[in-house]
C-alpha cells in the first residue's frame, strides 16, 4: 500500500464533544428539548444535514418543517465549537509520523463540512500529516458514494488498488467496498465492534499501531 486514506470523526479523532455539544446549542436556540448524547453519536457519520434531521426528528420536531433553520444555526454554532475537546486518539500520531517516515501518502475523507474538517484535522495533527484533506462539499457526493475515494486517490497520485481506507462506521464499511479499496475498520471509535461486524467489515483493528502492518 501506498497510500492511507481516513476518515476525521472516530476514526483520527474523539470529536464526539464537540459534536453534541454543538447540535445540544442548536437545539437549545430552537426552544426544543435536548437529546442524549448516545442518540446524537447514532446520528455521526452521514454528513450534517443527516445529523440535524434525525436530531430535530428525535426532540420532537418534524425535520422537513424547521430542516434549514436548524441547518443555519447548527452551521454558525459549529463553525465555532468544532474543536471543542476534539483530541487524537492514543497512537494516531505516532502512526501518522511512521507513515510519513515510509513515505506512504495520508488523506483524510470526511463527510464533515469541508471547512470545519479542515479545522479539526489542523487542531489535532498540525499542518505537515496529511497530504490532502477533503471534506464534505456540494459538487462531491458524501460517502458511501465512492466518489471521494476517488477523488483523494487521484490528488494523491496513487492507483485504488493501492490505496487503504480507514473508518469507524458502518458508512466507511460501506464506502470502501463501494470503492473497491482495502478497508479497515477500528474499534475506537463511534461504532461497536459488534456494529461493525454486522456491517460486514472485513477488518477491524483495536489499535492504533495495528494499521502499520497493512502497510
Amino acid at each position: 500500500m501506498k497510500a492511507c486514506i481516513f476518515d476525521l470523526d472516530g476514526t483520527l479523532g474523539d470529536t464526539r464533544d464537540s459534536l453534541i455539544h454543538s447540535v445540544g446549542l442548536t437545539l437549545k436556540e430552537m426552544g426544543l428539548p435536548q437529546i442524549t448524547a448516545r442518540q446524537c453519536i447514532s446520528f455521526v457519520g452521514n454528513g450534517a444535514r443527516y445529523l440535524m434531521e434525525h436530531s430535530l426528528e428525535a426532540a420532537g420536531c418534524g425535520a422537513e418543517t424547521r430542516i434549514d433553520e436548524g441547518m443555519r444555526i447548527y452551521g454558525r454554532i459549529f463553525d465555532e465549537n468544532c474543536t471543542f475537546h476534539a483530541v487524537p486518539y492514543d497512537g494516531i500520531l505516532n502512526v501518522l509520523q511512521v507513515m510519513r517516515e515510509k513515505q506512504i501518502k495520508t488523506a483524510v475523507l470526511s463527510n464533515k463540512p469541508h471547512r470545519q474538517t479542515v479545522k479539526v484535522v489542523r487542531a489535532m495533527c498540525g499542518d505537515d500529516m496529511f497530504d490532502y484533506v477533503q471534506g464534505q462539499k456540494d459538487e462531491i457526493p458524501r460517502k458511501p458514494d465512492p466518489a471521494g475515494i476517488y477523488l483523494a486517490a487521484e490528488k494523491l497520485g496513487v492507483p485504488l488498488e493501492e490505496c487503504l481506507y480507514v473508518g469507524d462506521s458502518e458508512v466507511d464499511a460501506r464506502t470502501g467496498r463501494n470503492a473497491k479499496v482495502k478497508t479497515i475498520c477500528v474499534s475506537w471509535g463511534f461504532r461497536t465492534k459488534e456494529e461493525l461486524k454486522a456491517a460486514d467489515a472485513e477488518y477491524i483493528i483495536d489499535k492504533a499501531e495495528e494499521l502499520l502492518q497493512f502497510v
